[in-house]
Order: structure tokens, then sequence, then C-alpha cells
């Protein structure tokens, strides 16, 4: 058995030891979905933090074989995760509000209460229209700041001091693959996989959305990675 073979196992081991409780143990589901109903931006800060910085280093794997990697800077990524967590909670709650009002000015009568109500073809209508405005307007912001962080991160060496250094918004502007990003990060991932997926959020419980968007982060640094590897091809 080979030393990657071994570090993925070990790695699989420690997520699942991680998570498992939460499934197995009733008082600590209970205490998560108590905290979570009375601390959301906390959570969702937590949630974002752990889950797409998860997915960051899955992606790190896929991209290079390693968990790990000089100037990667793993802390500092989830403390700029659990940030953007708190921005993707307030567009849950401003366009999740804002979307079926808008649909009811346009004649959707009944907008807002669909999405209170069971499944039916209006709420599939109204979850899929606050997912797509949702991802054409704030996700394409969130993804370039997103690689405007990763890439302040790397540039200095993913050290814990990065973040009390201002970002050179300008210079990494100048410099990034807008291409790929528009390509690929955009073109393809919002309507193929962002909308869809999110249009399954928009149909769940509120207090569970947070949590599915930041599973969904797992796979974001799953594409974030085949996005570096296609950019690193050309």
């Amino acid at each position: 058995m080979g030393k990657k073979t071994i570090n993925d196992i070990l790695f699989l081991g420690a997520v699942v030891v991680c998570f498992l409780p939460f499934f197995l143990s009733e008082p600590v589901f209970n205490w998560y979905e108590s905290f979570n109903l009375n601390h959301p931006m906390v959570m969702s800060f937590l949630k974002f933090a752990i889950l797409a910085t998860l997915g960051e280093v899955i992606g790190l794997r896929i991209r290079t074989g390693k968990y790990s990697a000089d100037g990667f800077g793993v802390i500092p990524r989830a403390i700029i995760w659990g940030l953007l967590g708190l921005t993707i909670k307030l567009a849950f709650v401003v366009f999740a509000t804002g979307v079926p009002i808008f649909l009811d000015k346009m004649g959707l009568n009944g907008a807002m209460q669909a999405m209170k109500e069971p499944f039916s073809a209006s709420k599939l209508l109204v979850a899929f229209s606050i997912s797509a405005t949702m991802n054409l307007i704030y996700a394409p912001v969130m993804m370039t700041l997103h690689r405007i962080t990763d890439t302040h991160i790397m540039a200095n060496g993913g050290k814990m001091m990065c973040l009390l250094k201002p970002i050179q918004f300008g210079t990494i502007m100048k410099e990034m693959d807008w291409g790929m990003q528009w390509n690929f990060v955009f073109k393809k991932t919002i309507p193929f996989f962002w909308i869809p997926a999110h249009t399954i959020t928009f149909l769940m419980p509120a207090e569970y959305r947070v949590l599915f968007a930041a599973l969904l982060g797992i796979v974001l640094g799953v594409l974030l990675a085949i996005a570096s590897g296609k950019a690193a091809k050309r």
C-alpha cells in the first residue's frame, strides 16, 4: 500500500471521526440545531471555514497529490472562507426575501407563500428564480473575491500575517486569468452546477440551506482544482 493511499485513508478516517457524532448522537445533533438556530451567523462562519476549506484541501490533493503544500495556508484560507460564509448567508437572506417579492410584482401571485408550502411546480419555479438571480448577481463577485484572496495568501507564503497586510487588488486583478475565470468558472459552473444546486438549496427549510451550501463548498474545492489544472496546461 503506497504512502498516498495511506494518507487518503487517514484523511478520510479523520473526516468521518469529526462528523460521525452529529449523525449518531442525538444530544450532539440537538446541540447543533439549537446553536444553529440561536447563532446563525456564527454557524455560517464555522460551516464555511471548515467545509469549504476541506474542499480546497481535497482540491489540492487532486491537483498535486498532497493534502498540504508550502504556502497553501490552511488557517488563513479557513478564516477567509468563514468571512465569505457571512456574505453568503447575507445573500441567501436578501435573495430569498427579495426575489419572491419581485416575482409577485411581476404577476406571479403567491410566490412568497409558495416557498412556505410543500413541494409544487410554483415552489420549484420560485426556488429556481432565487438561485438564478443570486448566482448571476452575487456569485461572480464572490468567486472573483475568493480568487483574489487565494492569490494574496499564496503570495505571502500562506502565513497568518497575510491577513493583516493590504491586498493588492489592482495588481492581482491585472494578473488574473480572466479567460479561465469567464470560460470555466462563470460560463460553465454557474449555469450547469451552481444554479441547479442552489435551486435544491432553496427548496430546503431555511435552517438547512447554509449547511447544504457549505457542503457544496467541498465541490467548489474540486472545481477550483480542475480550473487550476486547466490553467496550468495553457
